[in-house]
């Protein structure tokens, strides 16, 4: 069984199994980025810049982690998932606080 035929979508068009360095940290960026969208999106909150730069550090930390698994695992994948339910979700919620504005 070729490796290339399990590859992940996102590991595949970064073309992980041909050039695994730059692919990795295509990846590995990639999972920082929908991480940090999806924290923001559903659990942020006004933190002081210390505990802000603290919750970044380990985000990115366990990102490498996700990383490795997200060569076999549609990590990226889910958390494109659920970074698109957090924004439907988001803008549901400011159309619904703007209509009760507007009712009252």
């Amino acid at each position: 069984m070729d490796v290339s035929e399990r590859l992940t979508f996102f590991a595949a068009l970064y073309k992980v199994h041909e050039n695994p360095d730059a692919g990795m940290w295509m990846l590995y960026l990639t999972i920082i980025m929908l991480c940090v969208i999806v924290y923001k999106l559903g659990f942020a909150k006004k933190l002081p810049l210390g505990k802000s730069i603290l919750i970044y550090l380990f985000l990115i930390l366990g990102c490498t982690i996700l990383t490795f698994l997200g060569v076999f695992l549609p990590i990226a994948e889910g958390l494109v998932v659920a970074a698109l339910i957090l924004i439907i979700y988001k803008i549901r919620l400011r159309q619904h606080k703007k209509q009760e504005m507007d009712a009252s």
